[in-house]
């Protein structure tokens, strides 16, 4: 099913090809929007809402695989099926590897064509709500003070209180009030929860589930193998110290 409010960014050099794609897709109710070529396309300010580029793989000014390289590069990556009138296996192979929804030759099956885009803007759905969740848990991780960053490795690490007044030097009571504080800052009221809000600010996501980086708790998370007692490492950046959680800089 096309996600409502859906757009499809159309960039062939081909006017006619391009002019019969895009009358394909209105017939089917979605916003359109044409390019003839890769610079156009670039030079445009990016659009709102779920997105999927239908892409030429030969343009006049770059290869299709190159505009997909500019936009991996970009804030705003965009999900891409690929048309060609060659028969480029190794093109196709290299699209595919660096995450291309398919790759169709012309003419294309108005069927096939239609599947493909529907992933890609269920992918850019997806895209988007994972982007959402992780700049707010990035927000709320903001919001602590390096001592609560310390209270929050400790509690990550498994310590209990007593161990992590002697790990960190202050008294048991004043932990308990950093961690009471650590927490409601964050939104969660358990380990489990805080775990998981640390994977969605570092950008790893659940398998058979989602994150809404509100410390909810959703089936299928995996956390690569580790739970509770997993280990933080901080390390200082510009004199911070900064959470470091499964190898990313939070």
């Amino acid at each position: 099913m096309i996600p409502a409010d859906s757009k499809v960014v159309i960039v062939d050099d081909d006017a006619a090809c391009r002019g019969s794609s895009a009358r394909f897709f209105r017939s089917l109710g979605l916003e359109v929007q044409t390019f003839g070529s890769g610079t156009e396309f670039l030079a445009h300010h990016p659009t709102n809402g779920p997105t999927c580029v239908l892409l030429e793989l030969q343009l006049p000014d770059m290869t299709g695989l190159q505009l997909q390289e500019e936009l991996s590069r970009s804030t705003r990556e965009l999900p891409i099926v690929f048309l060609t009138r060659h028969g480029a296996i190794q093109a196709c192979a290299e699209a595919m590897k660096r995450g291309a929804v398919d790759f169709l030759e012309k003419p294309f099956d108005e069927r096939r064509v239609y599947e493909a885009i529907e992933r890609g803007l269920r992918q850019d759905v997806q895209m988007r709500s994972r982007s959402a969740a992780q700049h707010e848990a990035r927000r709320r991780l903001a919001q602590l003070t390096a001592r609560e960053h310390q209270v929050c490795d400790s509690v990550v690490a498994g310590l209990l209180n007593k161990q992590s007044a002697c790990e960190i030097g202050i008294a048991e009571s004043t932990v308990k009030v950093h961690r009471s504080r650590m927490m409601k800052k964050l939104g969660v009221s358990s380990v489990v929860e805080l775990i998981r809000l640390l994977d969605t600010a570092s950008g790893r996501w659940p398998v058979n589930g989602s994150s809404n980086g509100n410390g909810s708790i959703e089936p299928g998370w995996e956390i690569d193998g580790r739970d509770a007692d997993s280990t933080v490492k901080r390390i200082p950046v510009n004199g911070w110290q900064t959470t470091r959680w499964n190898g990313a800089t939070l």
